[in-house]
């Protein structure tokens, strides 16, 4: 069974998702990772990411594994080096590449043929997954995920006003949402869940009660 969890960013789709994953026993699907291994490797081989066909090339011909916690991309464990600045600064680049979306949307579905996933994205469950048995659309207020976002970012050192914060949000979410290729969308039978207010223990208790009755009829 296919769970897929979308929404915007600062909802805290990975943090549930895996959370959510966890709980049911099912495995997380970390797409966010694989668009961050297509640009650790791009880059580690020197190559141009505003070069779409060989970056395309890259994507095609790297393997990349989830083993346990660890990414590992032609072997090699990479779960530090794709959350570096140097890594985050390219994604969006690579991201927006049509031909590595089609190839990495190929590989997530094959990766997720075979048994019980939780799957997190921008387009899980309108593009990768359109038939998946359980929708969720992840979001909160402005407002809520900018203040998250602050928090994390004070947390770790760096000096930014949430102001700041509220706008960069405001131009990434308008980026999301006209993307030529996987773009942020509600899917039409998703369930739009709100976290404003509620506690993550909370958020995942009421998901797992969203997606119990799906699983039961999934078989």
């Amino acid at each position: 069974m296919i769970i897929t969890i979308d929404g915007p960013a600062g909802a805290g789709k990975s943090t549930v998702a895996k959370l959510l994953a966890q709980r049911l026993g099912f495995r997380f699907l970390d797409t966010g990772a694989m668009y961050r291994a297509v640009t650790w490797a791009a880059l580690k081989q020197g190559v141009d990411i505003h070069d779409h066909d060989s970056v395309a090339t890259v994507a095609n011909e790297i393997e990349i594994a989830f083993v346990g916690k660890s990414v590992i991309v032609n072997g090699q464990d990479v779960t530090t080096e794709i959350r570096t600045p140097y890594v985050t600064s390219g994604v969006s680049e690579i991201a927006d590449n049509a031909t590595v979306r089609e190839s990495l949307v190929h590989l997530q579905r094959e990766i997720a043929a075979d048994g019980n996933f939780v799957c997190e994205g921008r387009d899980q469950g309108t593009v990768v997954f359109p038939t998946a048995e359980c929708k969720i659309f992840l979001t909160a207020s402005p407002e809520e995920r900018a203040e998250r976002r602050h928090r994390q970012m004070v947390k770790s050192g760096e000096e930014v006003s949430l102001e700041e914060v509220l706008t960069q949000q405001e131009e990434r979410d308008r980026r999301d949402q006209t993307r030529p290729v996987g773009r942020l969308l509600k899917a039409e039978d998703a369930i739009e869940y709100i976290t404003d207010d509620k506690t993550l223990e909370s958020i995942i208790e009421d998901l797992i009660e969203i997606a119990k009755p799906l699983i039961a009829t999934s078989g």
